[in-house]
């Protein structure tokens, strides 16, 4: 069967500068596929350019015939005064959906999204909520192919969690742009980064994004050993040149153009190996109080009468030097106003904030507020042209480089930068103010994988202490030495590491539903059932793995079944493949059975 989309040839390019060029890109049926790449490669351009709202400079873009095309754009808007169902309604009609299965189609979507009331004004929700109908909305609307750009932005950890399992059960192949390497993980069964670096214009690797690592390492380690090839034979041809030899013979001519040709392949070579990854390193003060910020008995609440919602109650929590603290909580549950409370923005209601003498604060704000009417030198260096980075002097055009910005980019306005870029910018200034505590909420968004990775090494050399709120569970998991959980009602835990605070959040939920069933567990009583003994995340795991084992039998039947053939047994190459793939089923099929067991177990 043909693609159901598919780009060839494709080029674009703004002005002068190429995002890519003449780039193929073909989705298919099933296709989960994650869109990776630097920032400025032209990720989001080119989910337009599939979507149809961009034309491609050269190359054709083609659509199965019938085949409905779905696209949610980074920011979900809404026009003012239509409601949930308002939209989703609206959603349904334009797809051509017959009426009398509208409402039917209408209700499975709302139930699955989790919306508690259909009539809320779209426009007024939040951030999370309007993303999660903006994927509603496409949903709805039976698409062959959904495009999505950055769509874990504004989503907080539960709703990453819902886009995790809405993607991997869905019945249509979708392209989705994202920089969050554990949703990567879950759910792409393909990687494909678009990136100069490579010969084609991107690399495409089948598997998760741990495999896409492995493979991209040996394409770069395949092109390090072709640079090294091309460079040992350059040398050759032009000592050969430098002995001037005679261009009177075809021969000559020929060996001539053959060196002129591999001096060409080199410099190509070198172009795309030759890569930039940010510089970022943060400054910490000398103090050597230990004890940073003491939180005692402090209670903290947001509005007045029925609107009143209680953020922290009687929390005690000691910051000290060197402490990472992942942040965790919903949407709405009170991590910025936490962060506003350290700030002494708000004060609390009851309790007391104690802070050492002098402590330096440094805030990474979320809203990255920046002037949009200077320059980039301006913004960086608002007094001059050099700025003083751990105490030396830098120009300006040295420190913008660290960033990745050339020197045509800092007499530009700041309102021309990308998402990405402006991060930079605001990290840039960051790095310049040698800090106590950094507080940071959610810096990860817009940042490509490369700075990324870099962030972290950062964070994790950084020598003060470091206040995190993120989405990014690979960046909490990396960075953070303990978790503070809050659930949105004046509860806080502090948890070892991430996975310990989802087990908890797990745990209240199903106690909500089931009010005593997690102190039933813990106890040991008489549970009605028996699965009250497994925590939430096991009891879901535990009601999924028999389908896990089924498949795993099949794959080491289908192995079995590949050894026993006679043409396979008699093919060195076909039959070590062959046992690969048995031990490898063999492997998954006893690692299923083990944990199966052990969940049973714990069942009881």
């Amino acid at each position: 069967m043909p693609p159901i989309l598919n780009a060839q040839g494709v080029s674009k390019r703004f002005g002068a500068v190429p995002l890519f060029e003449e780039i193929s890109f073909p989705v298919s049926e099933g296709d989960r596929i994650g869109l990776i790449g630097p920032n400025g490669a032209g990720k989001s351009t080119l989910l337009k350019v599939l979507a149809g709202e961009e034309d491609p400079d050269t190359g054709d873009v083609a659509t199965r015939k019938r085949a409905r095309i779905g696209y949610i754009r980074q920011e979900s808007t809404f026009a003012d005064r239509l409601t949930v169902r308002d939209v989703l309604e609206k959603a349904v009609e334009a797809a051509g959906v017959p009426e009398a299965e509208r409402e039917g189609r209408l209700q499975e979507t709302s139930g699955r999204t989790g919306f508690p009331d259909m009539t809320a004004e779209a426009a007024r929700l939040s951030g999370g909520w309007r993303k999660r109908l903006a994927i509603a909305e496409a949903i709805v609307s039976g698409p062959d192919v959904l495009l999505l750009d950055e769509p874990t932005n504004h989503l907080d950890l539960a709703g990453i969690a819902w886009l995790e399992e809405t993607l991997k059960s869905a019945p249509f192949a979708c392209v989705l742009v994202s920089h969050d390497r554990y949703f990567l993980e879950n759910v792409a069964t393909e990687i494909v980064e678009l990136n100069k670096v490579y010969a084609d214009g991107l690399l495409r690797v089948k598997g998760t994004y741990t495999q896409f690592l492995e493979g991209k390492e040996q394409y770069l380690e395949a092109q390090s050993k072709l640079q090294d090839a091309l460079k040992n034979r350059v040398k050759i041809e032009t000592e050969w040149l430098r002995r001037g030899p005679k261009a009177r013979t075809t021969k000559s001519k020929a060996r001539i153009d053959s060196a002129q040709d591999l001096i060409g392949q080199l410099k190509e070579v070198n172009q795309r190996v030759q890569t930039s990854t940010a510089g970022i390193d943060f400054s910490a003060t000398d103090r050597q109080t230990k004890r940073l910020v003491e939180f005692e008995g402090v209670s903290c609440t947001l509005g007045e009468g029925a609107n009143a919602r209680k953020i922290v109650e009687n929390l005690d929590f000691l910051i000290t030097s060197g402490m990472r603290v992942g942040l965790v909580g919903p949407n709405g549950s009170g991590k910025t106003t936490l962060l506003r409370l350290l700030r002494e923005e708000i004060k609390p209601d009851t309790g007391e904030i104690k802070k050492a003498a002098f402590l330096k604060v440094v805030y990474f704000s979320q809203t990255r507020e920046l002037d949009e009417s200077v320059t980039l030198r301006r913004a960086l260096a608002p007094d001059s042209d050099s700025v003083v980075y751990q105490g030396r002097v830098v120009h300006v055009a040295s420190y913008a480089t660290k960033f990745l910005f050339t020197s045509e980019q800092l007499n530009q306005p700041v309102e021309r930068l990308s998402g990405g870029e402006r991060a930079r910018v605001l990290i840039a200034k960051l790095m310049l103010e040698p800090a106590d505590l950094l507080l940071l909420d959610e810096p990860t968004n817009d940042l490509d994988i490369a700075t990324l990775e870099i962030l972290e090494e950062s964070l994790l050399e950084y020598t003060g202490a470091l206040v995190l709120v993120t989405h990014d569970r690979f960046m909490l998991d990396r960075v953070s030495t303990v978790v503070l959980g809050l659930d949105g009602k004046g509860g806080a835990e502090r948890f070892g590491d991430y996975s310990q605070w989802e087990q908890w959040k797990g745990v209240k939920i199903e106690e909500a539903i089931v009010p005593g069933s997690s102190a039933s567990a813990a106890g040991g009583g008489n549970d009605k059932g028996g699965k009250k003994k497994l925590s939430y995340l096991e009891a879901r795991e535990y009601a999924g793995i028999e389908a896990l084992v089924d498949k795993a039998e099949e794959r080491l039947n289908a192995a079995r079944d590949v050894l026993d053939d006679p043409s396979v047994a008699t093919n060195a190459e076909a039959l070590t493949k062959a046992l690969h793939e048995m031990e490898q089923a063999q492997t998954e099929a006893d690692g299923l059975y083990q944990r199966w067991a052990e969940l049973t177990e714990k069942a009881g």
